[in-house]
Protein backbone atom coordinates (compact mmCIF):
# COMPACT_ATOMS: atom_id res chain seq x y z
CA UNK A 1 0.00 0.00 0.00
CA UNK A 2 3.00 2.27 0.59
CA UNK A 3 4.92 1.93 -1.99
CA UNK A 4 1.68 2.04 -4.23
CA UNK A 5 0.95 5.79 -2.74
CA UNK A 6 4.62 6.93 -2.45
CA UNK A 7 6.62 5.45 -5.37
CA UNK A 8 3.53 5.56 -8.23
CA UNK A 9 1.25 8.41 -7.21
CA UNK A 10 3.59 10.59 -5.58
CA UNK A 11 6.66 10.44 -7.77
CA UNK A 12 4.07 10.78 -10.59
CA UNK A 13 2.14 14.15 -8.43
CA UNK A 14 5.31 15.38 -8.23
CA UNK A 15 6.94 15.13 -11.79
CA UNK A 16 3.16 16.09 -13.21
CA UNK A 17 4.00 19.41 -10.68
CA UNK A 18 6.99 19.83 -12.37
CA UNK A 19 6.38 19.63 -15.69
CA UNK A 20 2.95 22.00 -15.46
CA UNK A 21 5.40 24.44 -13.33
CA UNK A 22 8.35 24.38 -16.06
CA UNK A 23 5.62 24.98 -19.15
CA UNK A 24 4.24 28.23 -17.01
CA UNK A 25 7.25 29.74 -16.23
CA UNK A 26 7.97 29.44 -20.53
CA UNK A 27 4.75 31.06 -21.16
CA UNK A 28 5.45 33.94 -18.25
CA UNK A 29 8.87 34.64 -19.28
CA UNK A 30 7.76 35.07 -22.95
CA UNK A 31 5.40 37.64 -21.76
CA UNK A 32 7.75 39.22 -20.48
CA UNK A 33 10.26 39.22 -22.92
CA UNK A 34 7.33 40.79 -25.61
CA UNK A 35 6.95 43.51 -23.29
CA UNK A 36 10.50 44.05 -21.97
CA UNK A 37 11.31 44.26 -25.71
CA UNK A 38 8.63 46.76 -26.78
CA UNK A 39 10.58 50.12 -26.67
CA UNK A 40 13.65 48.42 -27.93
CA UNK A 41 15.38 48.22 -31.42
CA UNK A 42 14.40 44.70 -31.93
CA UNK A 43 10.80 44.04 -30.88
CA UNK A 44 9.31 40.95 -30.75
CA UNK A 45 6.32 40.40 -33.30
CA UNK A 46 3.12 39.78 -31.92
CA UNK A 47 3.31 36.23 -33.90
CA UNK A 48 6.30 34.78 -32.71
CA UNK A 49 5.68 35.96 -29.01
CA UNK A 50 2.25 33.26 -29.92
CA UNK A 51 5.02 30.40 -31.57
CA UNK A 52 7.11 30.79 -28.44
CA UNK A 53 4.25 30.60 -26.02
CA UNK A 54 2.87 27.33 -28.14
CA UNK A 55 6.31 26.12 -28.52
CA UNK A 56 6.83 24.12 -25.23
CA UNK A 57 3.09 23.02 -25.34
CA UNK A 58 3.99 21.25 -28.64
CA UNK A 59 7.25 20.01 -27.10
CA UNK A 60 5.11 18.13 -24.50
CA UNK A 61 3.03 16.68 -27.32
CA UNK A 62 5.83 14.90 -29.22
CA UNK A 63 7.28 13.60 -26.20
CA UNK A 64 4.38 12.14 -25.26
CA UNK A 65 4.26 10.48 -28.69
CA UNK A 66 7.86 9.45 -28.21
CA UNK A 67 7.11 7.45 -24.67
CA UNK A 68 4.33 5.78 -26.49
CA UNK A 69 6.90 4.08 -29.00
CA UNK A 70 9.42 4.02 -26.55
CA UNK A 71 7.42 1.81 -24.17
CA UNK A 72 5.86 -0.12 -27.11
CA UNK A 73 9.00 -1.08 -28.32
CA UNK A 74 9.98 -2.88 -25.15
CA UNK A 75 6.43 -4.43 -25.32
CA UNK A 76 6.91 -5.54 -28.91
CA UNK A 77 10.28 -6.78 -28.64
CA UNK A 78 11.52 -10.05 -27.16
CA UNK A 79 13.65 -9.00 -23.81
CA UNK A 80 16.26 -10.65 -22.32
CA UNK A 81 17.44 -11.85 -18.30
CA UNK A 82 18.76 -8.21 -17.71
CA UNK A 83 15.37 -6.27 -16.31
CA UNK A 84 18.18 -2.73 -15.62
CA UNK A 85 18.99 -2.75 -19.27
CA UNK A 86 15.65 -3.88 -20.94
CA UNK A 87 14.18 -0.09 -18.65
CA UNK A 88 17.39 1.98 -19.60
CA UNK A 89 16.82 1.16 -23.05
CA UNK A 90 13.14 2.38 -22.86
CA UNK A 91 14.46 5.71 -21.38
CA UNK A 92 17.15 6.19 -23.87
CA UNK A 93 14.97 4.89 -26.96
CA UNK A 94 11.91 7.50 -25.72
CA UNK A 95 14.99 10.60 -25.15
CA UNK A 96 16.50 9.65 -28.47
CA UNK A 97 12.83 9.91 -29.93
CA UNK A 98 11.94 12.90 -28.16
CA UNK A 99 15.11 14.91 -29.53
CA UNK A 100 14.63 14.12 -32.48
CA UNK A 101 10.45 14.52 -33.17
CA UNK A 102 11.12 18.50 -31.18
CA UNK A 103 14.24 19.24 -33.55
CA UNK A 104 11.61 18.63 -36.76
CA UNK A 105 9.05 20.75 -34.68
CA UNK A 106 11.64 23.39 -33.86
CA UNK A 107 12.36 23.70 -37.15
CA UNK A 108 9.20 23.57 -38.93
CA UNK A 109 7.79 26.29 -36.28
CA UNK A 110 11.05 29.10 -36.34
CA UNK A 111 12.67 28.51 -39.72
CA UNK A 112 10.95 31.40 -40.97
CA UNK A 113 11.02 33.92 -38.14
CA UNK A 114 13.22 36.40 -37.26
CA UNK A 115 14.97 35.36 -34.22
CA UNK A 116 16.61 38.99 -33.37
CA UNK A 117 16.46 40.76 -30.22
CA UNK A 118 15.62 37.27 -28.23
CA UNK A 119 19.42 36.58 -27.66
CA UNK A 120 19.01 32.95 -29.24
CA UNK A 121 22.88 32.49 -29.90
CA UNK A 122 22.17 29.56 -32.56
CA UNK A 123 19.36 31.15 -34.19
CA UNK A 124 15.85 29.55 -34.56
CA UNK A 125 16.96 26.61 -33.43
CA UNK A 126 18.28 27.81 -29.84
CA UNK A 127 15.27 26.47 -27.46
CA UNK A 128 15.58 23.20 -29.11
CA UNK A 129 19.47 22.58 -28.13
CA UNK A 130 18.41 24.00 -24.47
CA UNK A 131 16.19 21.77 -24.35
CA UNK A 132 18.23 18.85 -26.12
CA UNK A 133 20.64 19.94 -23.09
CA UNK A 134 18.12 19.44 -20.64
CA UNK A 135 17.33 15.92 -21.99
CA UNK A 136 21.60 15.09 -21.50
CA UNK A 137 21.56 16.42 -18.14
CA UNK A 138 18.28 14.08 -16.81
CA UNK A 139 20.15 11.17 -18.06
CA UNK A 140 23.34 11.81 -16.94
CA UNK A 141 21.97 12.75 -13.19
CA UNK A 142 19.91 9.56 -13.72
CA UNK A 143 23.16 7.91 -14.91
CA UNK A 144 25.17 8.59 -11.46
CA UNK A 145 21.85 7.85 -9.22
CA UNK A 146 22.39 4.47 -10.90
CA UNK A 147 25.72 4.50 -10.05
CA UNK A 148 25.46 5.58 -6.30
CA UNK A 149 22.34 3.46 -5.41
CA UNK A 150 22.36 -0.28 -7.58
CA UNK A 151 24.25 -2.86 -5.98
CA UNK A 152 25.86 -3.60 -9.12
CA UNK A 153 28.61 -0.90 -8.18
CA UNK A 154 31.40 -0.03 -5.70
CA UNK A 155 29.33 2.79 -3.50
CA UNK A 156 26.83 0.78 -2.42
CA UNK A 157 28.65 -2.44 -2.36
CA UNK A 158 30.74 -0.72 0.30
CA UNK A 159 27.79 0.11 2.58
CA UNK A 160 27.15 -3.73 2.01
CA UNK A 161 30.88 -4.31 3.63
CA UNK A 162 30.55 -2.22 5.82
CA UNK A 163 27.53 -3.69 7.62
CA UNK A 164 29.93 -6.82 8.98
CA UNK A 165 30.81 -4.22 11.35
CA UNK A 166 28.05 -3.43 12.87
CA UNK A 167 24.87 -1.02 12.54
CA UNK A 168 27.09 1.97 13.08
CA UNK A 169 29.02 1.67 10.11
CA UNK A 170 26.42 0.86 7.92
CA UNK A 171 24.65 4.33 8.85
CA UNK A 172 27.97 6.37 8.56
CA UNK A 173 28.72 4.71 5.55
CA UNK A 174 25.25 5.70 3.97
CA UNK A 175 25.80 8.88 5.18
CA UNK A 176 29.01 9.37 3.62
CA UNK A 177 27.97 8.14 0.13
CA UNK A 178 24.66 10.49 0.07
CA UNK A 179 27.27 13.30 1.01
CA UNK A 180 29.16 12.43 -2.13
CA UNK A 181 26.82 12.07 -4.58
CA UNK A 182 25.26 15.41 -4.39
CA UNK A 183 28.42 16.87 -5.91
CA UNK A 184 28.13 15.53 -9.66
CA UNK A 185 24.54 15.94 -10.51
CA UNK A 186 24.49 19.62 -8.90
CA UNK A 187 27.71 20.32 -11.34
CA UNK A 188 25.88 18.75 -14.42
CA UNK A 189 22.85 20.93 -13.20
CA UNK A 190 25.12 23.97 -13.07
CA UNK A 191 26.90 23.56 -16.68
CA UNK A 192 23.37 22.70 -18.20
CA UNK A 193 22.02 26.13 -16.63
CA UNK A 194 25.17 27.95 -17.96
CA UNK A 195 24.32 26.35 -21.21
CA UNK A 196 20.83 27.16 -21.96
CA UNK A 197 21.40 30.02 -20.83
CA UNK A 198 23.81 31.15 -23.45
CA UNK A 199 21.97 29.46 -25.94
CA UNK A 200 18.49 31.36 -25.40
CA UNK A 201 18.70 33.23 -22.46
CA UNK A 202 16.11 32.34 -19.62
CA UNK A 203 13.86 31.09 -22.09
CA UNK A 204 16.72 28.73 -22.86
CA UNK A 205 16.83 27.59 -18.68
CA UNK A 206 12.63 26.83 -18.91
CA UNK A 207 13.32 24.60 -21.93
CA UNK A 208 15.54 23.02 -20.62
CA UNK A 209 13.28 22.13 -17.37
CA UNK A 210 10.54 20.88 -20.30
CA UNK A 211 13.42 19.03 -21.85
CA UNK A 212 14.07 17.34 -19.02
CA UNK A 213 10.40 16.39 -18.71
CA UNK A 214 9.28 15.93 -21.87
CA UNK A 215 9.79 12.10 -21.88
CA UNK A 216 8.24 12.12 -18.16
CA UNK A 217 5.49 9.06 -19.21
CA UNK A 218 8.76 6.81 -19.14
CA UNK A 219 10.48 7.95 -16.33
CA UNK A 220 7.33 7.69 -14.33
CA UNK A 221 6.36 4.23 -16.10
CA UNK A 222 9.91 3.14 -15.27
CA UNK A 223 10.04 3.93 -12.06
CA UNK A 224 6.72 2.30 -11.26
CA UNK A 225 8.19 -1.19 -11.75
CA UNK A 226 9.86 -0.65 -8.09
CA UNK A 227 6.38 -0.71 -5.82
CA UNK A 228 5.28 -3.51 -8.34
CA UNK A 229 8.63 -5.84 -8.13
CA UNK A 230 8.47 -5.06 -4.50
CA UNK A 231 4.89 -5.97 -3.86
CA UNK A 232 5.36 -9.45 -6.12
CA UNK A 233 8.00 -9.95 -3.49
CA UNK A 234 5.66 -9.29 -0.59
CA UNK A 235 3.10 -11.74 -1.99
CA UNK A 236 5.30 -14.34 -2.55
CA UNK A 237 6.33 -14.54 1.07
CA UNK A 238 3.14 -14.48 2.10
CA UNK A 239 1.87 -16.88 -0.12
CA UNK A 240 4.99 -18.67 1.08
CA UNK A 241 6.40 -19.86 -2.03
CA UNK A 242 9.57 -21.24 -3.10
CA UNK A 243 12.83 -19.87 -2.09
CA UNK A 244 14.05 -19.16 -5.66
CA UNK A 245 10.61 -16.99 -6.18
CA UNK A 246 11.61 -14.50 -3.59
CA UNK A 247 15.08 -14.29 -4.69
CA UNK A 248 13.55 -13.74 -8.37
CA UNK A 249 11.68 -10.84 -6.72
CA UNK A 250 14.34 -9.11 -4.55
CA UNK A 251 16.06 -9.17 -7.65
CA UNK A 252 13.41 -6.96 -10.12
CA UNK A 253 13.16 -5.41 -6.07
CA UNK A 254 16.68 -4.00 -6.17
CA UNK A 255 16.55 -3.27 -9.99
CA UNK A 256 12.91 -0.75 -9.05
CA UNK A 257 15.19 0.78 -6.09
CA UNK A 258 17.58 1.94 -8.68
CA UNK A 259 14.92 2.96 -11.05
CA UNK A 260 13.06 4.81 -8.31
CA UNK A 261 16.54 6.66 -7.64
CA UNK A 262 16.25 7.56 -11.34
CA UNK A 263 13.04 9.21 -11.32
CA UNK A 264 14.22 10.86 -8.19
CA UNK A 265 16.87 12.42 -9.90
CA UNK A 266 15.07 13.42 -12.79
CA UNK A 267 12.24 15.23 -10.04
CA UNK A 268 15.11 17.14 -8.29
CA UNK A 269 16.77 18.43 -11.17
CA UNK A 270 13.56 19.36 -13.21
CA UNK A 271 12.43 21.09 -9.67
CA UNK A 272 15.89 23.10 -10.06
CA UNK A 273 15.13 23.99 -14.12
CA UNK A 274 11.71 24.64 -13.19
CA UNK A 275 12.10 26.76 -9.81
CA UNK A 276 14.84 28.73 -11.72
CA UNK A 277 12.82 29.31 -13.90
CA UNK A 278 9.97 30.57 -11.77
CA UNK A 279 12.23 32.86 -9.55
CA UNK A 280 12.94 34.61 -12.80
CA UNK A 281 9.20 35.26 -13.94
CA UNK A 282 8.97 35.97 -9.87
CA UNK A 283 11.36 38.73 -10.85
CA UNK A 284 9.56 40.31 -13.92
CA UNK A 285 6.42 40.18 -11.94
CA UNK A 286 8.05 42.29 -9.32
CA UNK A 287 8.98 44.98 -11.40
CA UNK A 288 5.66 45.18 -13.50
CA UNK A 289 5.12 45.37 -16.90
CA UNK A 290 5.46 48.56 -17.12
CA UNK A 291 9.24 48.55 -15.97
CA UNK A 292 9.65 47.82 -19.72
CA UNK A 293 12.59 50.07 -21.00
CA UNK A 294 16.09 49.27 -19.89
CA UNK A 295 15.03 46.77 -17.59
CA UNK A 296 17.45 44.53 -15.75
CA UNK A 297 16.76 41.39 -13.99
CA UNK A 298 18.68 41.44 -10.71
CA UNK A 299 18.27 40.73 -7.36
CA UNK A 300 20.93 42.79 -5.36
CA UNK A 301 22.63 39.66 -2.63
CA UNK A 302 24.18 42.53 -0.72
CA UNK A 303 20.83 43.76 0.63
CA UNK A 304 20.20 43.17 4.29
CA UNK A 305 16.78 41.89 3.04
CA UNK A 306 18.03 39.32 0.29
CA UNK A 307 20.35 38.37 2.72
CA UNK A 308 18.13 37.25 5.55
CA UNK A 309 16.16 35.87 3.09
CA UNK A 310 18.43 33.53 1.75
CA UNK A 311 19.36 32.59 5.42
CA UNK A 312 16.01 32.15 6.04
CA UNK A 313 15.36 29.73 3.05
CA UNK A 314 18.50 28.03 3.44
CA UNK A 315 17.42 26.66 7.17
CA UNK A 316 13.91 26.49 6.16
CA UNK A 317 14.44 22.81 4.07
CA UNK A 318 15.71 20.99 7.27
CA UNK A 319 13.04 22.46 9.43
CA UNK A 320 10.71 20.84 6.93
CA UNK A 321 12.62 17.64 6.57
CA UNK A 322 12.67 17.37 10.83
CA UNK A 323 8.67 17.62 10.84
CA UNK A 324 8.51 14.94 8.35
CA UNK A 325 10.68 12.51 9.64
CA UNK A 326 9.06 13.24 13.33
CA UNK A 327 5.57 12.28 11.45
CA UNK A 328 7.16 9.11 9.81
CA UNK A 329 8.22 8.27 13.32
CA UNK A 330 4.84 9.08 15.32
CA UNK A 331 2.79 6.66 12.32
CA UNK A 332 5.51 4.01 12.59
CA UNK A 333 4.85 3.96 16.69
CA UNK A 334 1.49 3.91 16.04
CA UNK A 335 1.66 1.10 14.04
CA UNK A 336 3.66 -1.06 16.45
CA UNK A 337 1.90 -0.42 18.76
CA UNK A 338 -1.65 -2.02 16.82
CA UNK A 339 0.16 -4.72 16.21
CA UNK A 340 1.70 -5.81 19.71
CA UNK A 341 -2.33 -5.08 20.31
CA UNK A 342 -3.79 -7.23 17.83
CA UNK A 343 -0.68 -10.20 18.74
CA UNK A 344 -1.42 -9.93 22.17
CA UNK A 345 -5.56 -9.71 22.30
CA UNK A 346 -5.04 -12.89 19.28
CA UNK A 347 -1.89 -15.28 19.65
CA UNK A 348 -3.33 -17.19 16.70
CA UNK A 349 -2.08 -14.53 14.23
CA UNK A 350 1.48 -15.59 14.64
CA UNK A 351 0.29 -19.08 13.68
CA UNK A 352 -1.44 -18.61 10.85
CA UNK A 353 -4.55 -19.63 12.25
CA UNK A 354 -6.76 -16.33 12.01
CA UNK A 355 -6.11 -13.15 10.01
CA UNK A 356 -4.86 -9.96 11.29
CA UNK A 357 -6.82 -6.57 10.93
CA UNK A 358 -5.04 -4.81 7.69
CA UNK A 359 -7.49 -2.05 7.77
CA UNK A 360 -7.28 -0.56 11.03
CA UNK A 361 -3.36 -0.49 10.20
CA UNK A 362 -3.85 1.02 6.71
CA UNK A 363 -6.14 3.26 8.29
CA UNK A 364 -3.47 4.30 10.71
CA UNK A 365 -0.42 5.03 7.74
CA UNK A 366 -3.71 7.06 5.94
CA UNK A 367 -4.80 9.10 8.80
CA UNK A 368 -1.33 9.77 10.16
CA UNK A 369 -0.03 11.32 7.09
CA UNK A 370 -3.32 13.55 6.19
CA UNK A 371 -2.70 14.71 9.87
CA UNK A 372 0.77 14.97 9.93
CA UNK A 373 1.21 16.77 6.44
CA UNK A 374 -0.70 19.97 7.37
CA UNK A 375 2.55 21.89 9.21
CA UNK A 376 4.63 21.26 6.09
CA UNK A 377 1.70 22.27 3.55
CA UNK A 378 1.53 25.72 5.59
CA UNK A 379 4.88 26.20 5.93
CA UNK A 380 5.26 25.84 2.20
CA UNK A 381 2.29 28.28 1.68
CA UNK A 382 2.23 30.42 4.41
CA UNK A 383 6.31 31.05 4.09
CA UNK A 384 5.99 33.41 0.79
CA UNK A 385 3.00 34.97 1.90
CA UNK A 386 3.97 35.86 6.10
CA UNK A 387 7.13 37.21 5.11
CA UNK A 388 6.52 39.01 1.91
CA UNK A 389 3.59 41.15 3.76
CA UNK A 390 6.26 41.74 7.08
CA UNK A 391 9.68 42.26 4.85
CA UNK A 392 9.00 42.80 1.30
CA UNK A 393 9.63 40.92 -2.34
CA UNK A 394 13.41 41.27 -1.39
CA UNK A 395 13.38 39.00 1.39
CA UNK A 396 11.15 36.53 -0.49
CA UNK A 397 13.20 36.95 -3.42
CA UNK A 398 16.44 35.34 -0.79
CA UNK A 399 14.00 33.22 0.85
CA UNK A 400 13.43 31.98 -2.64
CA UNK A 401 17.21 30.94 -3.28
CA UNK A 402 17.70 29.85 -0.39
CA UNK A 403 15.55 27.03 -0.40
CA UNK A 404 16.13 26.15 -3.61
CA UNK A 405 19.56 25.43 -3.46
CA UNK A 406 18.99 23.81 0.11
CA UNK A 407 16.20 21.74 -0.97
CA UNK A 408 18.23 20.60 -4.05
CA UNK A 409 21.60 19.47 -1.64
CA UNK A 410 19.50 17.40 0.76
CA UNK A 411 17.52 15.95 -1.86
CA UNK A 412 19.67 14.42 -3.54
CA UNK A 413 21.43 13.42 -0.31
CA UNK A 414 18.20 11.75 0.76
CA UNK A 415 16.91 9.94 -2.33
CA UNK A 416 20.82 8.81 -2.79
CA UNK A 417 21.75 7.60 0.69
CA UNK A 418 18.32 6.03 0.86
CA UNK A 419 18.29 3.88 -2.41
CA UNK A 420 22.14 2.91 -1.33
CA UNK A 421 20.88 2.01 2.38
CA UNK A 422 18.32 0.03 0.72
CA UNK A 423 19.91 -1.63 -1.93
CA UNK A 424 23.11 -2.55 0.68
CA UNK A 425 20.62 -5.11 2.16
CA UNK A 426 19.18 -6.48 -0.98
CA UNK A 427 22.61 -7.24 -1.80
CA UNK A 428 23.68 -9.10 1.63
CA UNK A 429 20.14 -10.97 0.98
CA UNK A 430 21.73 -11.89 -2.34
CA UNK A 431 24.40 -14.11 -0.19
CA UNK A 432 27.38 -12.12 -0.05
CA UNK A 433 28.58 -10.88 3.89
CA UNK A 434 27.20 -13.99 5.45
CA UNK A 435 23.84 -13.47 3.71
CA UNK A 436 20.50 -13.25 4.91
CA UNK A 437 19.78 -13.94 9.06
CA UNK A 438 23.71 -12.85 9.58
CA UNK A 439 24.86 -10.07 11.95
CA UNK A 440 25.71 -7.77 8.89
CA UNK A 441 21.91 -8.63 7.78
CA UNK A 442 20.56 -7.43 10.49
CA UNK A 443 23.13 -3.73 10.66
CA UNK A 444 21.99 -3.90 6.70
CA UNK A 445 18.10 -4.09 7.72
CA UNK A 446 18.70 -0.72 10.21
CA UNK A 447 20.30 1.21 7.60
CA UNK A 448 17.37 0.43 5.32
CA UNK A 449 15.12 1.46 7.52
CA UNK A 450 16.64 5.11 8.47
CA UNK A 451 17.06 5.27 4.70
CA UNK A 452 13.00 4.55 3.85
CA UNK A 453 11.68 7.79 5.33
CA UNK A 454 14.45 9.48 3.76
CA UNK A 455 14.43 8.75 0.12
CA UNK A 456 10.62 7.95 0.17
CA UNK A 457 8.87 10.63 2.39
CA UNK A 458 11.40 13.86 2.66
CA UNK A 459 13.69 13.76 -1.08
CA UNK A 460 10.11 14.03 -2.87
CA UNK A 461 8.82 16.48 -0.70
CA UNK A 462 11.56 18.74 -0.79
CA UNK A 463 10.70 19.07 -4.71
CA UNK A 464 7.64 19.99 -4.08
CA UNK A 465 8.34 22.89 -1.18
CA UNK A 466 10.42 24.68 -3.47
CA UNK A 467 8.34 24.90 -6.52
CA UNK A 468 4.75 25.42 -3.83
CA UNK A 469 6.69 28.02 -2.52
CA UNK A 470 7.70 29.71 -6.52
CA UNK A 471 4.45 29.95 -7.34
CA UNK A 472 2.86 31.41 -4.24
CA UNK A 473 5.52 34.01 -4.59
CA UNK A 474 4.91 34.67 -8.24
CA UNK A 475 0.58 35.02 -7.46
CA UNK A 476 1.36 37.25 -4.59
CA UNK A 477 4.34 39.40 -5.44
CA UNK A 478 2.60 42.35 -6.96
CA UNK A 479 0.18 42.67 -3.90
CA UNK A 480 2.78 42.35 -0.78
CA UNK A 481 5.60 44.73 -3.33
CA UNK A 482 3.10 47.19 -2.87
CA UNK A 483 1.68 45.75 0.52
CA UNK A 484 4.46 45.35 3.26
CA UNK A 485 5.23 46.21 6.67
CA UNK A 486 8.94 47.40 6.17
CA UNK A 487 7.43 49.62 3.49
CA UNK A 488 4.90 51.34 6.16
CA UNK A 489 7.62 51.77 8.43
CA UNK A 490 9.34 54.14 5.64
CA UNK A 491 6.42 56.00 4.97
CA UNK A 492 6.43 56.77 8.78
CA UNK A 493 10.11 58.29 8.84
Amino acid sequence: MGDNVGDVAGLGADLLESYVGSLISVIVLTGYLYYTNMHTATPISFELTRLLITYPLFFAAVGILSCIMGILYLVLRKTGNHPHRELNRVTWTSAFLTILGTGFLTWFLFSNQNMTGLGFSLGSLSPWFAAVLGILSGIAIGFFAEYYTSFDYKPTQQISAASQEGPALTITSGMALGMRSVFIPVIILGLATIGATLLAGLYGVAMAAVGMLSFVATTVSVDTYGPIADNAGGISQMAKLDEDVRDITDHLDSVGNTTAAIGKGFAIGSAAFAALSLFASYLYTQAGPESTKGFQLILNMINAMTLAGAMVGAALPYLFSGILIDAVAKAARNMVQEIRRQFKENPRILTGEAKPNYRQCIEISSAGALSEMRKPALISVLTPIVTGFIFGPDFVGGLLIGTTLSAIMLALYTANAGGAWDNGKKYIEKGHHGGKGSDAHAAAVIGDTVGDPLKDTVGPSLDILIKIMAVVSLIMVNIFTDFNLMKLIQLFK
